[in-house]
């Protein structure tokens, strides 16, 4: 039996043998209602839905498992003096038995609801809808294997079809598209930049009360801009009833967030994080830094013993502020504010026969969000709400190469200004109705500044798009219907775009149900590499315009076709998928082999199969994914118009994982495995003096399966009065080698294979406050 085969089997012997076992140590004690009521979701497949605020501080003993849900929810009535009215066989609302008369701070403002399919999924806080989509709320959020901190990002990369070939969220691949391909919204604002440390971590704040949902296929006809999946992430919009402020640090930053309402109708929301590594370097400071920066102009100066660097110096931060006015029981006016930004640092010193010679080199990356949105309640069941936003990104390097004596300055610059008006209207309790329309004005620009030969270019493009939608939405015991569509007319090139959009699923069988999505979408930015060396190395992709001559817009089409099980605690899927991409740019793609410098245009397609078992046993949550697809490129020029393998192309990739939770403990165990990407091999030998490179056909070489194994652990205790956690984390514990990518150049007319590697074995550290 080889090592892998090995580290399978005593993976399972420990999730299916040693935790369950200990999950039956169960207490008749009273327990925090939010815990009974997940456990209930799990065993009757209904779903609570409640204000936090009504559920709080009340405890009871958990019902027992031979009971009805009928007797159930008589039982939670007596002892929480709460009222449980059953909308449907799967939706129960709890609120509270005094009646109140009709105020902004208990109005429950209309919004279509999701169908939760089952609660829990994976961990709690995260639910698959019936919809095929998933939804996680990030103050419920459980743990997660590797992770010290419930990062959105991070947790989105374990569900089945969503892969990071190079461990990177700013690389997240969603069913085979690359990562610009995903619309990412923050308080319904779209994102440009999405990672620290350049991709290993989350720029958006992990504490942050996040009601974020990730759908892959079959989203609503409200989203545009995107050819892949829709993340959403939306931050609280309520008045809270008292402060609330949390301190936290962990081995690579520090943060501080606060809820202040100001009076009964305001409230203002701030949270700041920043790094430590500019003093404090910590070993996981030094893992990451290794993994972000190898194959980078740092790193080949570090490497170089000619040139000394000193004064590396890297930071990040972001800022986000909210302000939620509550002006009448029927209007509500809020303000979102978010500023993410990274920056690295060093200077250069050649000593030469003339003298010293020192330059500095710099990168820096930001972006600033800024939104104002006005909701109005016209009547029960009519609700309008209008939102301007703006977006600033900026990727600016100056990259001084002390050899050449040569500074080169490159920016790229996106500014994003848009209105959206969004209408709701609910029939009944059955049907439902969305409206809406969207402006968008997006100016890009780039530049590249030499000072030796003196060399500047400077290209700035403006697109304006007008886009209306509309959709229906159909709800019954056993169906729900969705179905759309999103017309988009773009100003600059005179030209309309259909994209029609599906969800059904059916109910049959008591324990099973069909899911059938449909989705066409189209994408006008996106991002491409013109040179490997771009911005130091590191951050090589920049953001562009479609002109409809080399780089057309990108249009897709995507169908899903899904059955569930789900009885009780466990829950069976399997989903199989259909993706054509079309006018994509060969430029956008990251070729390293013989087409790196080739512009060309031509299509992607993805079949793909994604399969899941959840089992949950009481305080015991386990499972394991499995996700197949092939990934082809299909371009006119290219490889004789022969279709060969995408860059992303992973054929399978296997999550194994499980958490265990005993009193305030939490444990998480989860390993990952995906077979190899593809690269291209050159023909000729490493020792043959050559000019050029002569390769073998593309992405017909594939590397070595990936490995990794991860655990977390974390404690929550009291500290006097005041609520406190703690935490450890532990990425990669087998401290294997993966190579994440590999590709070929030419050094002293000799080939050179380059290696980027995956993190080794990283450990983290957290503490965190709460009063």
């Amino acid at each position: 039996m080889n090592v892998r085969n090995r580290l399978f089997f005593l993976l399972y012997l420990l999730i299916f043998n040693l935790f369950p076992t200990l999950s039956q140590n169960t207490t008749s004690e009273k327990l925090p209602l939010r815990e009974v009521l997940e456990i209930l979701q799990q065993r009757y497949e209904v779903s609570f839905s409640f204000a936090d605020k009504t559920i709080e501080n009340q405890f009871i003993t958990l019902p027992e498992e031979d009971m009805l849900l009928s007797e159930v929810i008589t039982f939670l009535k007596k002892s929480t003096k709460l009222e449980f009215d059953v909308l449907n066989t799967s939706v129960i609302v709890i609120r509270t038995q005094k009646k109140k008369t009709r105020t902004r701070s208990n109005y429950v403002e209309f919004e279509p609801l999701e169908e939760v399919l089952v609660q829990g999924y994976l961990t709690s806080g995260i639910s698959k809808n019936s919809d095929g989509s998933i939804d996680l709320e990030t103050d419920k959020l459980g743990i997660l294997p590797g992770l010290i901190e419930p990062d959105v990002l991070q947790i989105i990369n374990s569900f089945p079809g969503v892969i990071t070939i190079d461990e990177s969220i700013s690389n997240i691949n969603i069913r085979g598209g690359t990562h610009d391909q995903n619309l990412i919204l923050f308080d319904g604002i779209r994102m440009y930049k999405s990672g620290h440390f350049f991709g290993l971590i989350s720029a958006f704040n992990p504490y942050l009360d996040y009601d974020i949902n990730l759908s892959k296929s079959g989203s609503s006809a409200k989203y545009g801009e995107s050819i892949s999946s829709v993340i959403d992430m939306k931050l609280p919009d309520n008045v809270s009833e008292k402060s609330t402020t949390q301190f936290g640090i962990n081995m690579i930053n520090i943060d501080v967030l606060t809820r202040i309402p100001l009076s009964q109708t305001t409230e203002i929301q701030l949270a700041a994080r920043r790094s430590i590594t500019d003093f404090a370097k910590s070993p996981t400071y030094n893992q990451y830094f290794k993994r972000a920066f190898q194959d980078s102009d740092l790193s080949a100066l570090l490497n170089n013993n000619s040139v000394l660097v000193k004064d590396e110096n890297f930071k990040f931060h972001d800022i986000y502020s909210k302000f939620i006015w509550d002006i009448s029981r029927d209007d509500k006016l809020k303000v979102v504010f978010l500023n993410i930004e990274n920056d690295l640092s060093y200077d250069q010193k050649l000593t030469g026969s003339t003298g010293d010679l020192e330059l500095s080199s710099e990168l820096n990356q930001q972006s600033f969000t800024s939104g104002i949105t006005y909701e109005k309640q016209l009547h029960d069941d009519f609700k309008i709400s209008a939102q301007k936003y703006f977006t600033h990104y900026d990727l600016s390097s100056k990259n001084a190469d002390i050899l050449n004596n040569q500074n080169l300055i490159q920016e790229n610059l996106v500014q994003d200004n848009g209105l959206k008006i969004d209408a709701n209207y609910n029939f009944n309790t059955t049907a439902s109705f969305l409206s809406g329309y969207q402006f968008s004005q997006v100016a890009i620009s780039n530049l590249e500044d030499v000072d030796n030969p003196e060399f500047r270019r400077y290209i700035k493009q403006v697109l304006l798009s007008h886009a209306v939608y509309s959709q229906f939405n159909y709800t019954t015991d056993r169906i729900q219907l969705k179905a759309g569509a999103r017309l988009t007319y773009f100003d600059k090139f005179n030209r309309f775009s259909i994209e029609p959009r599906i969800t059904y699923n059916y109910k049959f069988l008591n324990n099973f149900s069909l899911l059938a999505t449909g989705e066409m979408k189209s994408q006008s930015v996106s991002q491409i590499i013109d040179l490997q060396e771009d911005f130091l190395g590191i951050e090589k992709r920049r953001w562009v315009l479609a002109d409809e001559n080399t780089i057309p817009i990108i249009t897709s089409k995507q169908a899903s076709l899904g059955v569930f099980y789900k009885k009780n605690d466990l829950l069976i899927s399997g989903e199989f998928y259909l993706k054509n991409v079309n006018d994509i740019s060969a430029r956008s793609q990251g070729f390293q082999n013989q087409f790196q410098f080739v512009n060309d245009i031509g299509n992607y397609t993805v079949k793909g199969f994604d399969f899941l078992i959840n089992k949950r046993f009481q305080n015991f949550n386990t499972w394991i994914s499995y996700s197949y697809n092939v990934n082809n490129y299909d371009f006119a020029s290219l490889n004789n118009a022969e279709t060969f393998p995408n860059n992303v192309d992973v054929r399978s990739v296997v999550n194994i994982a499980a958490n265990y939770t005993y009193n305030d403990i939490k444990l998480a165990l989860g390993l990952n495995w995906h077979t190899g990407r593809p690269y291209t091999k050159p023909l000729q030998s490493d020792n043959t003096i050559i000019r050029t490179i002569n390769f073998d056909n593309p992405n017909s070489a594939r590397l070595a399966d990936y490995l990794r194994f991860d655990a977390s652990l974390q404690y929550q205790f009291k500290i006097g009065n005041t609520d406190a956690s703690s935490g450890i984390s532990v990425w990669s514990v087998l401290d294997k080698r993966n190579i994440l990518n590999t590709y070929f150049d030419l050094e002293n007319n000799r080939i050179n294979q380059v290696e980027n590697t995956s993190l080794r074995i990283t450990p983290n550290v957290s503490f965190r406050v709460y009063f």
